[in-house]
Parts: structure tokens; C-alpha cells; sequence
């Protein structure tokens, strides 16, 4: 149920009903009406743009149209009255009916309130995470892991078919960097001194455990053979295990992605050499030199040929080589036949979720998605911010075994995984995130987590009073879903009601921008309406949720109670956090 939609359907209607009397004409775009509520709450229910952004086209002047299309809206039994603010602005109070029908749909619907069709079952890829398996995922992966994770589940909630993906980047230097650490390891776990890790290697204690098994897979076969040798048994044992450990700390996040893409098996299959073909024959590729970087020229720098990609043609700043000039392909061209594979499998949207640091191979990307798909899919890349991790204000240091970083499993253990989750969900993607380990534990107004959950545990509670104090009442859902809400005549119960129903249009906003957090914010709106109801009911016996000596009004504000929590804890599954049951 989503009221600002059936009111748009109501404004399109009339509009269509003005075009058939000639008072518009026909085709007129309304792609750019907004429905949404007023800024300022006294000026009505519902605020729309509808005559602002048509009058240009119709040749009309705004308010003009805007009295046409109120006039024309007279008829709409869902809308009370309207009226014309400012240069052309139409503010709709609805009728009371629509408001306390919110109440029953949530509690008709549950958790699935605020579900949409929007998406229409378009397949959707979200791909995030995708470190390279050289270790335990760090703080930087848990905000990219978190965020990707509730885009994807937002989108879901949206009605899109989304696909949540891992790409291993499991070929390369650094994974051969990977395999020498771990046949070091290897070696120790034999009983070799080994002294200090080299420069260059990877000194984590995590492969300690990865040498261990190595040792009792292989014997001491491999202790004394030449690197040629054990290179790509060493490397494929070690990436398997490394996976399982990432597995491992995404699982501690509550996160499980359906698909794992390996770049080695893309590299094996033919695949970069297959999309360099195709780009060949479509012309997109040339020898050609690369120009040097801008504003600067390294001493080391010399022009060679390269077999370049006419990114240029498809939005990039500048061309791209996809082979070296010693015939290897780059990094780039490997990624092209990835994202070709995305698109092959059906993914014509696609949303990569990159580390900031990964900013300025963005419109590359992009480039060669359009060039690959023939014009026909596009890639979104978000773009996620580091994460400091302090302490009452300071900088911390938490790993004891990954060497140099924080470590995912680290902050869940020392927080919570849901904690950790919806902390990260507070700010925009984009934008740099403090994660103090003592605010995010803090029982106060400040801190959205405890605020939010502390709604839902004293949505709880209230019922446990309820028990207590009014054992006879039924509460069940059934009795709930009939409860008579039109007794909810309260401003604050009115102001927790269009909360409710502003649910579902946040949700679809939400998917459309891609952007998660905009659903903690309003969490944290919702969770202020609650304790704003709650704390006049303490103030005033009268608007106490519980009334002995009114069981019809009890149950009314029960129900009302209760949908508050189902919202609550809906907009918290989007976030994959548990909703607490009570506070401690």
C-alpha cells in the first residue's frame, strides 16, 4: 500500500481527463510530477508539483492549471480538500479513511509491508566484497561487504531479481605472492626455522593454520622441489582455503552471496582473448602510444605501443591499453571479459561495490561495459569511503593476526554484528564514517542503533504490560487487525500514522537512488515518532497506550503500537539486523 502512488494515479487521472476536455495536449510528458509529503506538515497531506511542470508544455500559467487540476480532483474520494500555495503548488489533505486503513495493511501485510513491484523482476547484478584471497577481510571490506549487501536487499524489497556476487580475483602476482607466503609456512609447519617473513610476502598469522593443512595434504613432497614445481598446487590449495576464511568473516556480517566468479577459470577459458576478438572486430581496438600523465612525466617514462580500447568513444577521459607492450594483457582487459560474462548471463544493470581508492578506474569501466554489451547495459559503481575506527575519540589498533589492519571479525566480535551493520548504514556511501567502539554501545538519544532497537523493545514491552495489567484483552493478530483505529485521533498518533505510510515511498526512493542509508534515517524518524507518543502518554494519562477503562481505545493504540514495530523491524531485515525483543 503506498498512498503517494494511488494519489499520483489519482493526479495522472485527472490530468488525462484534462487532456481528453483539450485542456492539455496530448502526450504530454508527466514523468517529472513528484508526489510527497509537504515540508511543512500544517500545509496538508500531500504535496504535489503536477501544474508547476506542466504549465510550460500546456501554455498555460501554473496556477491557472493548478486550479484546472483541482477542480478536476473533486471527485477523487481519497482526497478531502485541496488547495494552491505559492507559484503553482497543489496541497491534497486526504481522507481519514485512507490514514486508518495504514494500520490495518501493516498489520495485514508484516514484515512484507512496503514490498514493490517497481523493480518488475529486472535482473539486477550486485557484486561486492571482491577482495583479492590474500587474507582476512579488513574494515574497509566490512563497510563495502555491509553496504553491497543492503543494496542488494533493498532492491530485492523494490521487486528487482537481484543477484548478489563475488568476483575472485585469484589470478595474478599477488596471488603467486599469496602461494610463496603459504609454502614459507609450509615450510615452519615442517619444522624449518624460517626466520623473518621476506619483504614482499604476506606475514599474517592467518597462514600459519593454511601451512599446517598444506603440510598434512602433502607430506614433505613439495618442501624441496623448485618453485615451477609446487607454484600451482601451493596456489590453488591456498586460495580455496583463503576463500573460506573470507566466507567465514562475511558469514559473521550475516552476509552470503549466491555466486562466486573466478578470474583464473575466466583466464582459463579463453575468455579476455575471446572479448579482444570481439573488440577487434568491431574496430574498437588500435595500436596506438599512450600520452603521459597529466601534470607530471615520470623520469622513467617512454612512449611504446600498446593495443589500445576507444574507451573515448564510450564516455572515458582517454583511451585504454588492454595489452603491454610485451604482449601481456592488462588488469583492465581481464575485468572487460568479467563484466562481459555478467552481461551474457543476463545482467544488462549492473552495480559494482569499489573501495574509494578505485575512484579513477570508474569511467573506464563504464566505457567498456557499453562497448561490450553493444550500448545495451549499464554499470553503476558505488564507491564506499574508509572507516576509521576509534575509541572515545582515539584511533585504535585491534588486529593481533593480520598484521597491519582491523579485521571484520575483530570489530564484530568487539560490537556485534548488528551493530556493526546498521552503524555502517548511517552515512552515505560516499562519505567518510568514524566508528567508535564506545558510542556505537552508548544507550542514548545519539546513537541510531540503540535508538532504533529501543523503539522495537519497547514496542515489546508495551504488550507485556498489556498482559499484565489487561489479561482479558485480545490482543492476537486477528483482534489487532479489527480494532477500531478511526478512536486514534491524536496528533501524535495521526504524525505516527503518516510515518507508516510513508514507508513503502521511501523504500521505492531508496532503491531508485541506491542508497541504503536513507533507510536508517527514516528508522530513526519512526523510532522518534514512537518515543514521541510514548512520552505524552507519560505525561498525560489520557493518551497512555494502555487504558483499563477503555478496551476499544487500548486496542486501537495496540494496533498502532504494533505496526510502528513491524515497520521497525521490516527496515531492519532490509539492513540484515536483528530486531531485539528487550534491552538490558
Amino acid at each position: 500500500m503506498n498512498i503517494f502512488s494511488t494519489v499520483r494515479e489519482g493526479i495522472e487521472a485527472a490530468i488525462q481527463g484534462l487532456i481528453a476536455a483539450g485542456t492539455l495536449p496530448e502526450g504530454i510528458d508527466v514523468s517529472r510530477i513528484a508526489v510527497e509529503p509537504p515540508r511543512d506538515p500544517s500545509h496538508g497531506d500531500v504535496s504535489t508539483n503536477a501544474a508547476m511542470v506542466l504549465a510550460k508544455p500546456a501554455g498555460l500559467k501554473p496556477r491557472d492549471l493548478a486550479q484546472e487540476i483541482c477542480t478536476a480532483l473533486k471527485d477523487n474520494d481519497k482526497i478531502a480538500s485541496s488547495e494552491i500555495a505559492g507559484p503553482g503548488f497543489i496541497n491534497l489533505r486526504l481522507d481519514r479513511a485512507i490514514w486508518n486503513n495504514v494500520v490495518k495493511a501493516v498489520l495485514d501485510s508484516g514484515t512484507g509491508f512496503g514490498e514493490s513491484t517497481v523493480g518488475a523482476g529486472i535482473p539486477v547484478n550486485v557484486e561486492y566484497v571482491s577482495a583479492n584471497p590474500t587474507g582476512p577481510l579488513h574494515i574497509g571490506h566490512a563497510r563495502g561487504a555491509v553496504f553491497g549487501d543492503a543494496l542488494a536487499r533493498l532492491l530485492g524489497k523494490a521487486g528487482y531479481a537481484v543477484a548478489k556476487e563475488y568476483y575472485i580475483n585469484d589470478a595474478g602476482v599477488q596471488i603467486d605472492k599469496l602461494a610463496q607466503s603459504a609454502h614459507l609456512r609450509y615450510r615452519e609447519a615442517l619444522g624449518e626455522d624460517i626466520g623473518d617473513i621476506p619483504e614482499g610476502l604476506y606475514p599474517g598469522d592467518y597462514l600459519v593454520s593454511v601451512g599446517k593443512a598444506l603440510a598434512t595434504e602433502f607430506g614433505d613432497s613439495l618442501r624441496d622441489q623448485p618453485e615451477e614445481v609446487w607454484l600451482t598446487k601451493v596456489r590453488l590449495f591456498t586460495v580455496d582455503r583463503m576463500m573460506d576464511l573470507v566466507r567465514d568473516d562475511l558469514k559473521s556480517l550475516g552476509i552470503e552471496q549466491e555466486v562466486f566468479s573466478s578470474e583464473r577459470a575466466l583466464v582459463e577459458s579463453g575468455a579476455v582473448d575471446d572479448v579482444l576478438a570481439e573488440f577487434e572486430d568491431n574496430g574498437l581496438l588500435y595500436n596506438g602510444v599512450l600520452e603521459p600523465p597529466k601534470g607530471k612525466k615520470p623520469e622513467d617514462w617512454e612512449p611504446r605501443p600498446q593495443t589500445l580500447f576507444k574507451a573515448t568513444d564510450f564516455g572515458d577521459d582517454i583511451d585504454r591499453p588492454l595489452k603491454k607492450s610485451d604482449g601481456t594483457w592488462t588488469y583492465f582487459a581481464t575485468d572487460i571479459a568479467y563484466h562481459r560474462d555478467k552481461i551474457r548471463r543476463g545482467f544488462a544493470r549492473q552495480i559494482d561495490v569499489w573501495g574509494a581508492d578505485h575512484g579513477g578506474y570508474v569511467k573506464r569501466m563504464q566505457a567498456a561495459v557499453r562497448a561490450a554489451s553493444g550500448g545495451k547495459a549499464e554499470l553503476t559503481v558505488k564507491l564506499c569511503q574508509m572507516v576509521k575506527i576509534m575509541d572515545k575519540g582515539e584511533p585504535v589498533k585491534m588486529s593481533k593476526r593480520a598484521g597491519t589492519f582491523v579485521t571484520v571479525r575483530d570489530l564484530v566480535e568487539a560490537v556485534g554484528k548488528d551493530v556493526v551493520r546498521f552503524y555502517m548504514l548511517t552515512r552515505k556511501n560516499d562519505a567518510p564514517l568514524d566508528f567508535d567502539l564506545t558510542a556505537v554501545k552508548e544507550q542514548s538519544r545519539d546513537n541510531p542503533v540503540f535508538y532504533v532497537q529501543y523503539a522495537h523493545a519497547r514496542c515489546r514491552s508495551v504488550f507485556r504490560m498489556a498482559a499484565e495489567t489487561m489479561p482479558d484483552l485480545d490482543v492476537s493478530a486477528t483482534a489487532l487487525a479489527g480494532a477500531d483505529v478511526a478512536l486514534l485521533t491524536g496528533e501524535a498518533e495521526l504524525a505516527a500514522i503518516k510515518l507508516l505510510a510513508e514507508y513503502p515511498r521511501q523504500i521505492e526512493a531508496a532503491a531508485d537512488a541506491e542508497e541504503p542509508h536513507r533507510i536508517a534515517y527514516y528508522l530513526n524518524e519512526l523510532a522518534a515518532g514512537f518515543h514521541a507518543m510514548w512520552t505524552k502518554g507519560k505525561d498525560d494519562a489520557a493518551l497512555r497506550v494502555i487504558r483499563e477503562d477503555d478496551p476499544a481505545l487500548t486496542a486501537a493504540r495496540l494496533a498502532l503500537v504494533e505496526a510502528m514495530r513491524t515497520v521497525i523491524a521490516s527496515g531492519l531485515a532490509v539492513f540484515g539486523v536483528e530486531p531485539v525483543e528487550e534491552l538490558h
